[in-house]
């Protein structure tokens, strides 16, 4: 048995906290807000973020930073990706050399380009940083439905000892050393999922959502390749499999957003709506400014950039990627002439 600490009480660290705790782990959930933690330790469930998912009596719940991670074995970091820099920083002192920490949010910061994983160890310099990733939405994982996962790590061994921590027979682990591909791949799906939720807003149909989906991930693996992160990765689940369910899913909240401004809604009015932080509006500006800077096109991304920040009319943004100039949809693929 292990002993965990969660930092971070909505429904993704919510409901891994459960799945440690069925797997005959120890944990202690950190919440920054005095009444969420109050809500969690006597209602035993999450009545807003995780509703109708019981949680076991003996499951610890605290405001108290350094409660949630002294003597823990690893620490899974799973606040929204804007505050993964502060709430690291407000960490550090807490946190012992070698220390596990494991993060499971997805974004890039705009003003450094960095992944959540490279602001951690920018704040944390003595810990072990870790990522999970791959296509599972908190409210199917709470429920206890099949889901696969990757867990991406520096070395083999803290690889694989994440992976025995968080493996049963509903969730299964496989293991990756390639970690900037699989959060470039966690991040980026999220501004493509936004384009999917609103071609559907819009009304369009599913011939759109998969021309959507097969050339988003066209641009993330260029982007990421050229970033140094393994073609591979983009075709397993933290790549392909991730934006499917992302583009797909009435849990989604980046395609929510998307299906609200579809339908006339402001990016603000938006997000107001869905309630949740929307991961891929932080991302967009920052994944314009990689393919800027590593000279990779993502004309996907950079439309989307345009519906959020410079008003661009969504109908409008699909006419001009649908009437780009014709090419060849694989390059590296010869004529026999």
């Amino acid at each position: 048995m292990a002993n965990a600490g969660i930092i971070g009480a909505g429904s993704w660290g919510t409901a891994l906290a459960l799945l440690l705790h069925k797997n005959g782990h120890q944990v202690t959930v950190w919440s920054i807000s005095e009444a969420e933690v109050k809500m969690l330790s006597e209602k035993r469930e999450h009545e807003t973020k995780l509703p109708g998912v019981p949680l076991p009596e003996d499951m610890i719940f605290t405001s108290d930073m350094e409660e949630a991670v002294h003597d823990k074995d690893f620490v899974v970091m799973a606040v929204p990706s804007p505050y993964t820099r502060t709430t690291a920083r407000n960490l550090k002192p807490f946190v012992k050399d070698g220390q596990i920490i494991i993060d499971v949010a997805k974004g890039i910061e705009e003003a450094t380009l960095m992944t959540l994983s490279q602001q951690i160890e920018e704040e944390i310099p003595q810990a072990d940083v870790a990522v999970l990733s791959g296509p599972s939405h908190a409210e199917e994982v709470g429920r206890g439905l099949p889901t696969t996962v990757v867990i991406g790590a520096k070395t083999k061994k803290t690889a694989e000892y994440l992976q025995s921590m968080f493996m049963n027979e509903v969730f299964r682990v496989y293991t990756s050393p390639d970690i900037l591909g699989m959060e470039l791949g966690g991040s980026l799906k999220n501004v493509i999922a936004l384009a999917a939720g609103i071609a559907d807003g819009m009304g369009y149909g599913d011939n759109t959502k998969a021309a959507l989906i097969t050339r988003g991930i066209a641009e993330i693996a260029r982007l990421g390749v050229k970033m140094g992160g393994a073609v591979e990765t983009f075709s397993g689940l933290t790549g392909i499999g991730d934006l499917i369910v992302t583009c797909a899913s009435v849990h989604s909240r980046n395609r929510k957003a998307g299906y609200l401004m579809g339908q006339g809604k402001s990016m603000q009015e938006a997000m107001d709506e869905v309630k949740m932080v929307v991961e891929g509006v932080y991302s967009t500006k920052a994944a314009v400014k990689l393919g800027e800077k590593y000279g990779v096109s993502l004309p996907i991304i950079s439309k989307v950039n345009e519906v959020l920040f410079e008003g661009k009319d969504p109908k409008e943004a699909v006419n001009e990627l649908m009437l780009r100039d014709s090419r060849a949809e694989h390059k590296a693929l010869p004529w026999k002439e």
